[in-house]
């Protein structure tokens, strides 16, 4: 029985050479390999303490997936248009971190497709060997880079022209409830940029050709560490429940799968100071 406490981080992720994908659990200054406990049991305690994964402010409430109110309200990261990047404001110069933005916002974005149980459209600044983390993060099982943006507000002029075709929301229950039915990406990509070439042309026309590049990478298979999936979701609240215990039977996007049809979403408590034990 090995033991941890500290504040926990949202799941680090990454995928190996056959695209598996690969968790590790921050704790403290501890990181636990999460893959390797499949099968087993793990215990997890909310010892009633919060600290702003950005500033380490002791907070009564986190927002934002662990943040204090004064960082929620003070950094950039935290303002809407990281939500909707359609109304990313640095140009108009009223950015909260101008200096932040020049380093998240000002460079380039992809626009992707992907399965998370539903087909989506999203935006995500990294892709690294062809995956990047923020696929993994929804548990999408399949996805496809459409293009290559100039920065974040071309993204999400982009992303908001597609959501006239197709949703931009994963259904996070029907994500963990089963693997999707596999979809030709590829040619669904084709289908929807035909159904958007006029937004694509008056995007290009007010920002220029070097705004979009569409990217002629294949679709790929992203696989998931599961035992079992649950049959009737049930979520875990630790802010009422305060602990849980129990054999873990998979992870898929930032959620442990329990037995009992139980599920986590780790990211929900970024921030939080948890005693975890592992079996």
């Amino acid at each position: 029985m090995t033991s941890y406490t500290g504040n926990i981080r949202k799941m680090q992720v990454s995928a190996n050479s056959d695209n598996l994908a690969q968790y590790v659990l921050p704790v403290g200054q501890d990181k636990i390999q999460m893959n390797a406990l499949i099968g087993q049991t793990i215990s997890m305690q909310y010892t009633g303490q919060i600290h702003c994964v950005h500033c380490a402010t002791l907070t009564k409430k986190s927002f934002n997936q662990g943040y204090c109110y004064r960082c929620l309200t003070k950094l950039a990261q935290c303002d809407t248009c990281i939500i909707k990047p359609e109304l990313c404001h640095y140009d108009a110069g009223t950015c909260r971190e101008p200096k932040w933005g020049e380093a998240n916002c000002l460079s380039d974005h992809f626009v992707y497709l992907a399965n998370t149980g539903t087909i989506k459209v999203g935006i995500t600044r990294h892709v690294t060997d062809g995956v990047s983390s923020r696929w993994i993060d929804q548990g999408a099982t399949q996805a496809i880079a459409i293009m290559r943006v100039q920065n974040r507000l071309t993204s999400g002029l982009v992303e908001t022209a597609f959501k006239s075709f197709i949703a931009d929301k994963t259904n996070w229950r029907t994500m963990l409830k089963s693997a999707p039915e596999q979809t030709d990406l590829a040619a669904l990509k084709e289908s929807l940029l035909e159904q958007v070439e006029n937004d694509l042309d008056e995007i290009i026309e007010e920002y220029g050709f070097q705004a979009i590049e569409i990217t002629d990478s294949p679709a790929i298979d992203i696989h998931y560490p599961v035992q079992q999936y649950p049959e009737k979701v049930k979520s875990i609240n630790l802010d009422k429940d305060g602990e849980f215990s129990g054999t873990l039977l998979g992870i898929k996007g930032q959620y442990l799968m329990l037995d009992g049809d139980r599920v986590i979403n780790m990211r929900k408590y970024s921030g939080y100071e948890l005693a975890v034990t592992t079996a």
